[in-house]
């Protein structure tokens, strides 16, 4: 593949692909999270170039999941990837105001928020949550499908919400899901 003819879109997923890759391959992260590099963001700012909406389950670590170190990916966590205006404001900031070209809706397999979904918890907090992730899965009790149902679901509301921005309505939006036991991340499109 010749990085030199790919679109930024395509560059920023390709970096995500071979980031998982090696992650897969050696079982480390390889990006740069060095003293130098955290003053270099710091003095510099950062220029991510991807937006990653993921899960806040402590098994998901975006950064260590593609390779990537500090400044490398503008990280939204939420319980389920689910999206809501804060969500959606976060996305806008990281591409309008940074230039992310691409964002990934990242969900994961034993997701807890959509296993609380499935079974039909709606106490507490936790309530908006899953009530939202009902409306993604549907009657589905298979553990996979119910994720990338969600997955899918939050990558359209994304895509409708932005549809309608002039600045955004070109911004691509993808989905994947990572496997927690392998460390793979399948891509949905």
């Amino acid at each position: 593949m010749n990085m030199a003819e790919l679109t930024p879109m395509e560059k920023s997923l390709a970096r995500l692909r071979e980031g998982n890759e090696m992650y897969l391959a050696y079982g480390r992260s390889d990006g740069n999270v060095t003293a130098a590099m955290r003053l270099r963001t710091a003095k510099e700012g950062q220029k991510p170039f991807a937006t990653i909406l993921t899960c806040s389950d402590s098994r998901v670590i975006p950064e260590v999941i593609f390779g990537c170190g500090i400044g490398d990916i503008f990280t939204i966590r939420v319980a389920g990837n689910v999206v809501d205006p804060h969500q959606l404001g976060s996305i806008e900031y990281a591409a309008g105001h940074l230039g992310t070209p691409v964002t990934v809706v990242l969900g994961h397999t034993h997701c807890g928020a959509v296993a609380a979904a499935m079974e039909g918890h709606a106490d507490g907090y936790i309530g908006s949550i899953t009530q939202e992730i009902q409306q993604a899965i549907g009657d589905t009790k298979d553990d996979y499908e119910a994720c990338a149902r969600n997955v899918r679901y939050n990558v359209r509301k994304i895509q409708e919400a932005f549809a309608a921005h002039p600045e955004l309505k070109e911004h691509t939006v993808v989905g994947a899901v990572y496997d927690i036991a392998s460390g793979r991340v399948e891509w949905l499109f």
